[in-house]
């Protein structure tokens, strides 16, 4: 594993414990149905659809797609994500598969999967080009790939300041630890280009027929200040094959 995944996995399997708490009160708050309605712009909606949720984190997509009755796997680099994505899965009553694995090399069989789904995830990859070929590969014929993240690199040096609830994510992380954050950010972030319009480019290159960008999704999601609230405007790519 490369020096700088070995950071990322280290820094998220510090930040476990907290996301899983944070992330089941986002899929008993309203939120959950926000994402639910940006999902349902760009999926078919006539039938039980094979969901692969990268970067799952503490399983939020996975879970989110299984209670409407889609078959769902997610992968997460960190051991510790996928431990509390499967507690969480318990804890809501709800069966996904979950395996450690890293989303620039998935271990599926080709058009394995109807959607792939992702949230904050590829800003942590330091060869996003590499994943959007592999990803391509894992689609079905008309699948679809679902990608929330922002340029968060380009963000750190002219991020708008929020006053954010004493119970958000980033109030409650210690000094040490957002500086880790911000190192981390600065160092992928080095392979990258302005997003989003490099990631479309990519897209295009991988494969894919048909991109779209939404910066809109922002909006709708974070509409208030709460815990769940992201400081840094997030876009929407959605990538058919």
């Amino acid at each position: 594993m490369e020096p700088i995944k070995h950071r990322i996995t280290h820094y998220w399997s510090h930040r476990a414990e907290a996301f899983q708490t944070q992330r089941i009160r986002e899929f008993e708050d309203e939120k959950h149905e926000r994402w639910l309605k940006e999902f349902h712009r760009y999926i078919p909606q006539d039938r039980p659809l094979r969901v692969l949720d990268l970067g799952t984190g503490t399983g939020f997509f996975a879970l989110v797609f299984v209670a409407e009755g889609h078959e769902a796997t997610g992968i997460d680099l960190t051991p510790d994500m996928i431990d509390r994505a499967r507690q969480t899965a318990e804890i809501l009553g709800l069966q996904a598969d979950f395996a450690v694995m890293d989303a620039e090399e998935p271990d599926f069989a080709p058009e394995s999967f109807d959607v792939l789904v992702t949230r904050n995830l590829t800003w942590t990859l330091p060869h996003i080009e590499k994943a959007y070929r592999e990803w391509y590969k894992l689609l079905k014929p008309g699948g679809v790939l679902i990608n929330f993240d922002a340029d968060y690199s380009a963000a750190l040096e002219d991020e708008e300041e929020h006053e954010l609830p004493e119970n958000h994510a980033h109030k409650l992380v210690p000094e040490y630890m957002k500086a880790e954050n911000e190192a981390i950010t600065m160092e992928v972030g080095a392979y990258h280009g302005p997003r989003p319009q490099w990631d479309v480019q990519l897209l295009i290159e991988a494969g894919f027929e048909r991109v779209s960008v939404d910066m809109g999704a922002y909006r709708r999601i974070y509409a208030e200040i709460d815990e769940f609230f992201n400081p840094t405007p997030i876009f929407c790519l959605a990538a058919y094959k």
